[in-house]
Protein backbone atom coordinates (compact mmCIF):
# COMPACT_ATOMS: atom_id res chain seq x y z
CA UNK A 1 0.00 0.00 0.00
CA UNK A 2 1.43 3.37 -0.95
CA UNK A 3 1.60 6.41 1.31
CA UNK A 4 -0.98 9.12 0.63
CA UNK A 5 0.42 12.16 -1.15
CA UNK A 6 -0.51 15.62 -2.34
CA UNK A 7 -0.43 16.74 -5.95
CA UNK A 8 0.43 20.41 -6.40
CA UNK A 9 -0.76 21.61 -9.81
CA UNK A 10 0.64 24.97 -10.89
CA UNK A 11 -0.89 27.22 -13.54
CA UNK A 12 2.28 29.28 -13.75
CA UNK A 13 1.07 31.49 -16.59
CA UNK A 14 -1.99 32.55 -14.61
CA UNK A 15 -0.01 33.31 -11.46
CA UNK A 16 2.62 35.22 -13.47
CA UNK A 17 -0.03 37.17 -15.43
CA UNK A 18 -1.89 38.12 -12.25
CA UNK A 19 1.33 39.16 -10.58
CA UNK A 20 2.40 41.25 -13.58
CA UNK A 21 -0.81 42.85 -14.80
CA UNK A 22 -2.90 43.10 -11.64
CA UNK A 23 -0.37 43.53 -8.82
CA UNK A 24 2.82 45.04 -10.22
CA UNK A 25 1.42 46.67 -13.36
CA UNK A 26 4.43 45.47 -15.34
CA UNK A 27 6.38 42.35 -16.18
CA UNK A 28 7.77 40.87 -12.93
CA UNK A 29 11.51 40.91 -12.43
CA UNK A 30 13.09 37.54 -11.55
CA UNK A 31 13.44 38.48 -7.86
CA UNK A 32 9.72 39.36 -7.73
CA UNK A 33 8.48 36.01 -8.98
CA UNK A 34 7.28 33.25 -6.64
CA UNK A 35 9.80 30.88 -5.15
CA UNK A 36 8.11 27.78 -6.53
CA UNK A 37 9.93 25.43 -4.17
CA UNK A 38 8.02 27.04 -1.30
CA UNK A 39 4.75 25.70 -2.72
CA UNK A 40 6.02 22.13 -2.41
CA UNK A 41 7.40 22.82 1.07
CA UNK A 42 4.09 24.40 2.10
CA UNK A 43 2.11 21.42 0.79
CA UNK A 44 4.31 18.89 2.56
CA UNK A 45 4.35 20.71 5.89
CA UNK A 46 0.66 21.72 5.85
CA UNK A 47 -0.68 18.25 5.25
CA UNK A 48 2.29 16.28 6.64
CA UNK A 49 2.77 14.08 3.60
CA UNK A 50 4.89 13.99 0.44
CA UNK A 51 3.98 16.34 -2.39
CA UNK A 52 4.39 15.90 -6.13
CA UNK A 53 4.58 19.14 -8.06
CA UNK A 54 3.36 19.40 -11.64
CA UNK A 55 4.15 22.72 -13.31
CA UNK A 56 2.14 23.25 -16.50
CA UNK A 57 3.54 25.58 -19.14
CA UNK A 58 2.81 26.45 -22.75
CA UNK A 59 5.79 25.69 -24.95
CA UNK A 60 4.68 26.54 -28.48
CA UNK A 61 8.16 26.81 -29.88
CA UNK A 62 11.37 26.58 -27.92
CA UNK A 63 11.41 24.94 -24.53
CA UNK A 64 12.67 27.40 -21.87
CA UNK A 65 15.40 25.01 -20.73
CA UNK A 66 16.91 27.14 -17.92
CA UNK A 67 13.45 27.48 -16.33
CA UNK A 68 12.63 23.79 -16.91
CA UNK A 69 15.94 22.75 -15.37
CA UNK A 70 15.35 25.04 -12.38
CA UNK A 71 11.87 23.55 -11.85
CA UNK A 72 13.28 20.04 -12.03
CA UNK A 73 16.06 20.91 -9.57
CA UNK A 74 13.57 22.12 -6.94
CA UNK A 75 11.39 19.05 -7.27
CA UNK A 76 8.70 19.95 -9.80
CA UNK A 77 7.89 17.88 -12.83
CA UNK A 78 7.57 20.34 -15.74
CA UNK A 79 4.68 19.64 -18.11
CA UNK A 80 5.48 21.55 -21.33
CA UNK A 81 2.52 21.66 -23.71
CA UNK A 82 1.81 22.77 -27.24
CA UNK A 83 -1.31 23.15 -29.33
CA UNK A 84 -3.16 25.37 -31.72
CA UNK A 85 -3.36 29.12 -31.32
CA UNK A 86 -6.97 28.83 -30.16
CA UNK A 87 -6.24 26.15 -27.53
CA UNK A 88 -5.57 27.04 -23.89
CA UNK A 89 -3.22 24.09 -23.52
CA UNK A 90 -2.33 24.70 -19.87
CA UNK A 91 -6.00 24.92 -18.87
CA UNK A 92 -6.88 21.80 -20.87
CA UNK A 93 -4.04 19.80 -19.29
CA UNK A 94 -4.87 20.91 -15.75
CA UNK A 95 -8.55 20.10 -16.29
CA UNK A 96 -7.69 16.61 -17.55
CA UNK A 97 -5.32 16.06 -14.62
CA UNK A 98 -7.99 17.08 -12.10
CA UNK A 99 -10.44 14.64 -13.71
CA UNK A 100 -7.87 11.84 -13.41
CA UNK A 101 -7.09 12.74 -9.79
CA UNK A 102 -10.75 12.17 -8.93
CA UNK A 103 -9.99 8.45 -9.47
CA UNK A 104 -6.95 8.43 -7.17
CA UNK A 105 -6.52 8.37 -3.43
CA UNK A 106 -4.60 11.65 -3.22
CA UNK A 107 -4.99 15.21 -2.02
CA UNK A 108 -4.76 18.22 -4.33
CA UNK A 109 -3.52 21.80 -4.20
CA UNK A 110 -4.16 23.96 -7.26
CA UNK A 111 -2.17 27.16 -7.75
CA UNK A 112 -4.28 29.43 -9.96
CA UNK A 113 -6.70 32.35 -9.80
CA UNK A 114 -8.45 31.06 -12.92
CA UNK A 115 -12.05 29.89 -12.72
CA UNK A 116 -11.64 27.48 -15.64
CA UNK A 117 -10.98 24.65 -13.18
CA UNK A 118 -14.05 24.94 -10.95
CA UNK A 119 -16.02 22.20 -12.69
CA UNK A 120 -13.14 19.70 -12.51
CA UNK A 121 -12.15 20.64 -8.95
CA UNK A 122 -15.68 20.33 -7.57
CA UNK A 123 -15.74 16.48 -7.42
CA UNK A 124 -12.45 16.56 -5.50
CA UNK A 125 -13.90 18.63 -2.64
CA UNK A 126 -15.32 16.52 0.14
CA UNK A 127 -14.54 14.54 3.27
CA UNK A 128 -12.57 11.80 1.47
CA UNK A 129 -9.69 14.10 0.47
CA UNK A 130 -8.15 17.46 1.17
CA UNK A 131 -8.22 20.07 -1.57
CA UNK A 132 -6.89 23.60 -1.60
CA UNK A 133 -6.63 26.61 -3.85
CA UNK A 134 -3.37 28.59 -3.74
CA UNK A 135 -3.90 32.06 -5.20
CA UNK A 136 -4.05 35.78 -4.49
CA UNK A 137 -7.15 36.35 -2.33
CA UNK A 138 -8.32 39.48 -4.11
CA UNK A 139 -7.89 37.97 -7.59
CA UNK A 140 -9.20 34.43 -7.11
CA UNK A 141 -12.26 33.65 -9.18
CA UNK A 142 -15.51 34.15 -7.25
CA UNK A 143 -16.82 30.88 -8.65
CA UNK A 144 -14.77 29.04 -6.04
CA UNK A 145 -16.82 30.48 -3.15
CA UNK A 146 -19.39 27.62 -3.05
CA UNK A 147 -16.49 25.13 -2.92
CA UNK A 148 -15.01 26.89 0.13
CA UNK A 149 -18.34 26.31 1.89
CA UNK A 150 -17.99 22.58 1.10
CA UNK A 151 -14.44 22.31 2.44
CA UNK A 152 -12.06 23.65 -0.21
CA UNK A 153 -9.19 25.28 1.66
CA UNK A 154 -7.71 28.58 0.56
CA UNK A 155 -4.12 29.69 1.06
CA UNK A 156 -2.86 33.06 -0.13
CA UNK A 157 0.39 32.70 -2.08
CA UNK A 158 2.02 35.65 -0.37
CA UNK A 159 0.59 35.69 3.14
CA UNK A 160 0.10 31.97 3.86
CA UNK A 161 2.50 30.15 1.52
CA UNK A 162 5.12 32.92 1.78
CA UNK A 163 6.18 32.26 -1.79
CA UNK A 164 7.79 35.68 -2.27
CA UNK A 165 11.05 37.16 -1.00
CA UNK A 166 9.68 40.71 -1.04
CA UNK A 167 6.35 42.13 0.06
CA UNK A 168 4.09 42.74 -2.93
CA UNK A 169 2.31 46.08 -3.39
CA UNK A 170 -1.14 44.67 -2.59
CA UNK A 171 -4.02 46.33 -0.82
CA UNK A 172 -5.52 44.04 1.78
CA UNK A 173 -7.70 44.16 4.85
CA UNK A 174 -5.34 44.31 7.81
CA UNK A 175 -6.30 42.65 11.09
CA UNK A 176 -5.78 45.28 13.79
CA UNK A 177 -3.35 42.98 15.61
CA UNK A 178 -1.06 43.14 12.53
CA UNK A 179 -1.44 46.87 11.84
CA UNK A 180 1.86 48.76 11.82
CA UNK A 181 1.48 52.51 11.17
CA UNK A 182 5.11 52.65 10.00
CA UNK A 183 4.04 50.89 6.81
CA UNK A 184 1.90 53.91 5.96
CA UNK A 185 4.06 56.78 7.21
Amino acid sequence: MSERSTYVLVDGENIDATLGSSILGRRPQPHERPRWDRLLQFAESSWDQPATGLFFLAANGDLPMPFVQALTAIGFRPVPLSGGADEKVVDIAIQRTLVELAHRDADVMLASNDGDFIEQLEPLVGPERRTALLAFREFRNAGYLPLFERGLEFHDLEYDVQAFNERLPRIRIIPIAEFDPLEFL
